[in-house]
């Protein structure tokens, strides 16, 4: 494509060069740019776009978009176009979106936000959809899917604007029909999703997170980041018993609005829960039905997310025996996922790493299991230090025994971190040991169970490595699991 159309419906500022080139691929990252690539100087928190420009030119770059106050004058490269723009990241968005012909209006695409249960609801109402019969993609934390292939292991919620572009675009080629896409409130503010064609969005809740310098400076702040992301959609599904997204329906009248609650009424509600450790089932309520749901994720707040994914799925037209079925059966990579085994054990995989995380996860379990709950975690390095002798406590308070061990240790010494949240577990008087290799953790705990017992494991979730000293070590829990099982079973025999 034409560099002019791929900055169709931008204001330029400045030009200096050939606008008649033609672009094969943009991004911001000049590690990313190819031939005839286009890339965008953008200055970070950090590091300052102008700096990469070499770097960008030298990958294939023939064009270059710099910020406002960047001298064109300065910049001395034979042959190579230099456009000057506002608002750069936005016009990343809609760059990309140009570059690949604006993909999300070829698709019926669903917007997920809100501060807890993004992941989980993304992967419900994918399963909810592929039941009926819908081809699916989805764009999330953990990974971007077309059906049931992965496309790429992603590490933030919300890719950059280029990478949902060209993911949607793909999607389109495969004839997707409906792509669910996870989004933060930090892509909000860093204009990631502008350009997107929205059918409708999901709010799942708003509480305390993300609330620093570089992030939001106050919960108002925060909640109009994810506001921002209902403003685009002409359909939005609303949680009413969360004080923040309750007040959406006053403030996007002009809006269709899909609501879920259990305490307050609304469109698609939930009464009578029974939970087990490894479920939770209730009495789904609508104008026209009125049956047990179950879920095959334990704790209430699944109940919950559970309920956003059911309003979604309605608005496409799927009957409540499809959304019965797929949520009897639905998992999540790394969020509360329950490990089959060939003994039979409650093994489960988590992806809590705060002191409310920590204790919701224990909070969940605990009252349905007959056995011992035995907790084997560890904390992350290089972060918020003032957790650890309090997620010590919670753990000590809650599980009936506590093995301590590594997590992403990343920079710092993985027994001085098992030995701050010692600090905690020691004030509960409750049961504990200090294995530092993770392998040996999750063996020791084996070892120790019984079909009563469940084995919470929290911290990694969807990371498949080990982070220390800048190297991530590749490391899957699910296999260590089979692994150590497989070896008990050997020794039976």
């Amino acid at each position: 494509m034409k560099l002019k159309e791929v900055l169709k419906n931008i204001e330029i500022l400045e030009t200096k060069g050939n606008l008649e080139l033609d672009i094969t691929n943009i991004s911001s990252d000049s590690r990313l740019i190819k031939e005839n690539g286009l890339f965008f100087a953008i200055t970070g928190y950090v590091l300052k776009g102008t700096d990469f420009i070499e770097s960008a030119i030298n990958n294939g770059a023939t064009a270059v978009v710099v910020e406002k106050d960047v001298d064109l004058n300065s910049l001395n490269y034979d042959n190579i176009t230099f456009i000057k723009l506002d608002n750069i990241r936005k016009n990343l968005a809609i760059s990309s979106c140009n570059l690949y012909n604006n993909p999300s209006k070829k698709l019926k695409l669903i917007g997920v936000t809100g501060t807890k249960g993004k992941t989980t609801s993304t992967y419900m109402i994918k399963g909810i959809l592929e039941e009926h019969g819908y081809k699916v993609g989805l764009i999330g934390s953990i990974e971007t899917l077309i059906g049931d292939k992965q496309i790429k292991i992603n590490d933030r919620t919300t890719g950059e604007s280029y990478e949902i572009q060209q993911m949607l675009d793909l999607m389109v080629r495969n004839n997707v029909e409906i792509v669910v896409l996870e989004v933060s409130s930090q892509a909000m503010k860093l204009d990631r999703v502008v350009g997107c064609d929205f059918d409708i969005t999901l709010f799942t809740n708003l509480s305390e997170d993300h609330i620093s310098p570089k992030e939001h400076p106050t919960m108002e702040d925060y909640f109009q980041a994810k506001l921002s992301l209902l403003k685009m959609s002409p359909t939005c599904v609303i949680n009413l018993d969360n004080e923040y997204t309750a007040r959406v329906p006053n403030l996007l009248k002009d809006k269709n609005l899909i609501t879920f609650g259990v305490e307050n009424k609304a469109d698609i509600m939930a009464k009578d829960f029974k939970y087990s450790n490894s479920s939770v089932s209730f009495t789904l309520v609508t104008s026209d039905y009125e049956k047990e749901i179950e879920v095959s994720i334990p704790g209430k707040y699944m109940g919950y997310n559970a309920l956003g994914a059911i309003a979604v799925s309605r608005y496409f037209d799927v009957s409540y025996e499809n959304i019965k079925k797929a949520l009897s059966h639905i998992s999540v990579f790394g969020r509360s996922e329950m490990v089959p085994n060939k003994l039979g054990y409650k093994i489960m995989i988590d992806y809590a790493h705060t002191p409310a995380s920590l204790e919701s996860i224990l909070k969940t379990v605990k009252p349905y299991t007959k056995g011992r709950v035995i907790c084997t975690w560890g904390v992350g390095g290089d972060r918020d230090k003032k957790k650890r002798p309090i997620m010590g406590e919670i753990s000590g308070r809650l599980a009936d025994f506590t093995i301590l061990t590594c997590d992403q240790a990343r920079t710092e010494d993985p027994m001085q971190i098992a030995k701050e949240i010692e600090v905690g577990l020691k004030k509960t008087g409750g049961k504990y040991k200090i294995i530092i290799n993770r392998t040996e953790a999750i063996r020791y705990a084996i070892h120790m169970m019984n079909k009563d017992d469940i084995l919470v494991l929290p911290g990694l979730g969807n990371d498949l490595y080990i982070e220390y000293m800048g190297v991530k070590h590749p490391y899957n829990e699910r296999i260590v699991i089979k692994d150590i099982i497989d070896e008990i079973l050997k020794e039976k025999h």
